[in-house]
């Protein structure tokens, strides 16, 4: 799973986002989709949960989202705006 880094700060508008690291002093912008991804993800989605919004917003085929999702969490995590986790699960 993902989790925003800490040092990120966003401000989402119609056209998109843009995210400010503090820690690194950079600025990135998303289109509307890396917007809603985003969002998503801020608010404690799971990547298969982004990937079915995604998937049911914009009628596009599951494994075609899927890919995309996770190529776009992948440039997330290399620009250190994103940080995997493993998840803990009561049993």
């Amino acid at each position: 799973m993902y989790r925003v880094s800490d040092t990120v700060r966003s401000t989402h508008n119609q056209d998109g986002a843009i995210l400010l690291d503090v820690r690194q002093g950079q600025m990135f912008n998303l289109n509307f989709v890396g917007s809603r991804i985003f969002e998503l993800l801020s608010n404690g989605a799971a990547q298969s949960e982004i990937v079915d919004e995604i998937s049911r917003i914009f009628d596009l085929s599951r494994d075609l989202v899927e890919n995309d999702v996770e190529e776009f969490l992948e440039s997330l995590k290399k620009c250190h705006l994103v940080e995997e986790y493993e998840s803990s699960v009561a049993v």
